[in-house]
């Protein structure tokens, strides 16, 4: 059995993270990279997401350069793997970002357990005044992939 590595063309790239909901964000800081998981829903070229204040979000903030990697592992066995560059967006609850906010916040609730990572599920639209809760979106500035399948 061998294996055939191939690369994904940004049309698949962008329909796998449609069709995903978890992934594995990257930031730096200082020359020292650090990797999250995360829930997310990919719309119109942004990864929206949510956090709690930490660590992540205070190094995204300090450097909007972030990488998303997205995995599929299909049952019939072999991957596909998806890396997303961008840049870190932040969506306060301003009269400036708060349509972009409600829209996070509107695409991740479809999923029961879209909260669990950051924790503490907000229970209604998020805003309130001083609310921890921060939502976020990837920006893709460029996409890639592979996949590898088994050749008989």
């Amino acid at each position: 059995m061998t294996i055939k590595l191939t690369e994904i063309n940004p049309g698949e790239c962008y329909r796998i993270l449609e069709n995903e909901r978890f992934g594995h964000l990257a930031c730096c800081k200082d020359g020292q990279p650090y990797v999250a998981a995360i829930y997310f829903a990919f719309s119109s070229g942004v990864a929206y997401s949510f956090t709690m204040p930490g660590k992540k979000l205070d190094w995204m903030r300090g450097n909007d350069k972030v990488c998303l990697h997205v995995e599929q592992r299909p049952a019939a066995g072999g991957w596909k793997s998806v890396v997303v560059d961008g840049r870190f967006e932040e969506f306060p609850d301003s009269d400036a970002r708060r349509s972009e906010r409600l829209h996070a916040w509107s695409l991740l609730q479809k999923y029961s357990d879209w909260w669990e990572i950051g924790s503490m599920k907000p229970h209604e639209v998020p805003m309130l005044d001083g609310s921890p809760h921060v939502f976020y979106g990837i920006a893709v500035t460029a996409v890639s992939g592979r996949s590898a399948v088994s050749t008989e």
